[in-house]
């Protein structure tokens, strides 16, 4: 749906934290040591990440500063990751619903934006992880191409090649995607991410 010139993200945003609280309700506890493409996490980190950056975005949705919110979460059993998302993610939701917080000015980690801009880039945050966790879990559920093609354009929007990746830019250099790759492959190529090995 496009309103005032912009595509409203947040159907995509639902779809997107939909896919992967699917996804994080796979994950069994003898996994979360496992490595993802995100180098500098293991599975539970990732699931830290991943709960503890919804509830940021959650905060700055309300209106509050989620810079001031860590972006992990601590204290959650093995067992407990799905009901933490979920949790979380509801929050989220229920944050950005109303039409004006897509055109207010919010402050996030990359500066500060319209709602909408801000909510497109959480939909390309959580898209990538959701593929980090799939690739370190084996892939138990095929997922939405629609959503990482949306999150790819974004990436190539506000990552462009000119834009240097340094120390303030959470991914990596871009990687030429593979011949043939799907979207979530050249979204991870974009994002500087590699397919962990299954040798």
């Amino acid at each position: 749906m496009t309103t005032n010139g912009f595509t409203d993200p947040r159907p995509l945003y639902t779809r997107a934290t939909e896919q992967a609280a699917a996804l994080i309700k796979t994950v069994r506890p003898e996994q979360l040591a496992g490595p993802t493409p995100c180098t500098e996490f293991d599975v539970r980190g990732l699931l830290s990440h991943v709960v503890g950056g919804t509830r940021r975005i959650a905060v700055v949705g309300e209106g509050g500063d989620g810079l001031a919110v860590e972006p992990v979460a601590e204290g959650v059993a093995d067992d407990g990751w799905a009901a933490a998302y979920d949790e979380v993610r509801v929050r989220a939701l229920k944050a950005w619903a109303s039409d004006e917080r897509m055109t207010d000015q919010v402050r996030v980690p990359w500066g500060e934006v319209p709602g909408h801009a801000a909510l497109s880039g959480y939909v390309m945050e959580i898209v990538t992880h959701t593929w980090d966790l799939a690739e370190a879990v084996g892939h138990p559920h095929e997922l939405d191409p629609e959503l990482a093609e949306f999150a790819l354009a974004n990436a190539q929007r506000v990552l462009p090649d000119s834009l240097p990746r340094d120390a303030r830019i959470p991914f990596g250099t871009r990687r030429e995607a593979p011949e043939g790759a799907d979207a979530y492959g050249r979204l991870a190529a974009w994002l500087g991410r590699e397919p962990l090995s299954r040798a």
